[in-house]
Order: C-alpha cells, then sequence, then structure tokens
C-alpha cells in the first residue's frame, strides 16, 4: 500500500477541481467496496469527486510499523500514536495545512446532522482521520486544529464506517452528484423526516395508494405530503419538532400519518 491510494477513478472524465476527501486510517482495504457502486462510483468516474484513502502506518518510523501503544496512566485497550497521524496528515496536505478542515471520527464527537453535512459539501476538500482501539492521542486533533464527529450514540470498533457515512452524505450534495430536485425534499432537509412515497401498482393487497396523489393537483399533494412528514416527525422524531418555525402549529398526532 503506496502513502496515497486513490479509489479508482476515470482519468478522462476527470473535472479540473474535483471535491477532494482524504481518508487516514489503518484499516483502507476497507473503503474499496462501499465507496466503489452505485452514486459515488459514478461520480468519482465523472470527475465530481475524488476520494483518497491513506494509510496510517506508511508514517511510522519502525520495522513493525506500529502506529499505536498502551495509555498512560493505565487501562485496557491500545491508543493511536500522535506523530504517524500528524506527519501523514501534514505531509499530504502540504501548504493546505491550516486551511482544509480536518475530522477525527470519535464516538465522543459531535454528533453528524444534515447540516453539518450541507456545510461540508460547500468546501473544496475534506480530511477525515479514522479512530481505532480505545481512541487516538489527544495531541493529534489539537496540533491539526481538528474537529470530531460521531454518526450516533454508540460505540463501533473504529472509525471507518462512519467516515464512509459521512463520505456518502456529503458527496451527495455536491453539484451534480444526483439530481437536484432529489435532495429539497429529503428527510431533514427542512427538520423534518421525509413524507411517505409510494409507485406502482396502485393497490397491492388490498392497500391503495391515497386518493390525492393519484389526482395530479401539486398544490394538494405538497399539503399531503407537508402534513404526513410533520406527522411522521412527530411520531419518530420529536425533538426535531422544536425546531419548527412558529407558524406550523400543532404537530399532527401520530393518529393522523393514515390518510
Amino acid at each position: 500500500m503506496t502513502a496515497e491510494h486513490p479509489l479508482e477513478t476515470d482519468e478522462s472524465s476527470r473535472n479540473i477541481n474535483p471535491f477532494q476527501v482524504d481518508v487516514f486510517t489503518l484499516f483502507p482495504r476497507m473503503f474499496e467496496g462501499p465507496l466503489d457502486e452505485s452514486i459515488l462510483r459514478r461520480a468519482r468516474e465523472r470527475g465530481l469527486i475524488e476520494v483518497r484513502v491513506h494509510d496510517i502506518r506508511d508514517w511510522t518510523k519502525d520495522r513493525h510499523r506500529t502506529a499505536d501503544d498502551s495509555p498512560y496512566g493505565g487501562g485496557a485497550g491500545m491508543v493511536m500514536a500522535a506523530p504517524p497521524i500528524v506527519s501523514a496528515v501534514e505531509t499530504t496536505l502540504g501548504r493546505e495545512v491550516g486551511q482544509v478542515p480536518v475530522f477525527v471520527l470519535s464516538a465522543g464527537g459531535r454528533r453528524f446532522t444534515q447540516e453539518i453535512a450541507q456545510a461540508l459539501a460547500r468546501e473544496t476538500r475534506i480530511v477525515l482521520v479514522c479512530g481505532h482501539y480505545e481512541g487516538i492521542d489527544e495531541r493529534v486533533a489539537e496540533i491539526l486544529g481538528a474537529g470530531q464527529l460521531s454518526i450516533g450514540d454508540y460505540v463501533l470498533t473504529g472509525g471507518e464506517l462512519p467516515a464512509m457515512v459521512v463520505i456518502d452524505a456529503v458527496c451527495r450534495l455536491r453539484h451534480g452528484v444526483i439530481d437536484a430536485a432529489s435532495i429539497v425534499d429529503e428527510s431533514h432537509s427542512a427538520s423534518l423526516v421525509e413524507y411517505p412515497h409510494f409507485t406502482r401498482p396502485a393497490e397491492y393487497r388490498e392497500r391503495r395508494v391515497p386518493d390525492v396523489l393519484l389526482q395530479g393537483h401539486h398544490g394538494r399533494i405538497g399539503t399531503w405530503r407537508r402534513k404526513r412528514a410533520l406527522a411522521r416527525t412527530a411520531r419518530w422524531r420529536p425533538d426535531l419538532i422544536v425546531r419548527q418555525p412558529p407558524q406550523l402549529g400543532r404537530p399532527p398526532g401520530p393518529s393522523d400519518e393514515e390518510p
């Protein structure tokens, strides 16, 4: 594994300035499959995004490529050492050190949200550092000025899967990656979960598609979708309701969800 391991792209169709993501990990092969399918693969082939996966062990100094050590103060497990991570990021970014946002994926970090994804999608390049074992030496974040992100209130074996989540959530918001209309009304775009969707057949196992969706009246459809989104949010994510503007009034209760 080289110090810089780009996932395969179609060079002939690459744009001049693709959105770039640099990932630093002890397990680079974890990224070879999930990011080489579907929308992200097509976006890379078109030159819209570029994901480069870097093996932190390439910046270690000993013949065993040691990137972790036991924690000061005692305790179980191992801690990822600061020198190889800091060297990896600084060497890779070069003159862009301090200009490119750097984030450590950590269970104790700030919860990753759609708003953060939208903010990161406005950048031209971001860096994601994947923690593992018991965590990363705190000096990494201090030296690199890194933020810390968590994808939820639970603990995983490492930061690789969260990094993939961040990459997917951010890259899909980049211009041209997917149809812009698909982003407008989706879950969390307006602090609501998304309204229910239906497609053919119109009736399946005695369950019919709501009549309003079959009538072609866009104003009524929009009103129906808004009500259903509010009802679902009240039922599944009531914490989001408090973020709604006052004029929305009382959110529909769970019993209002079905047409």
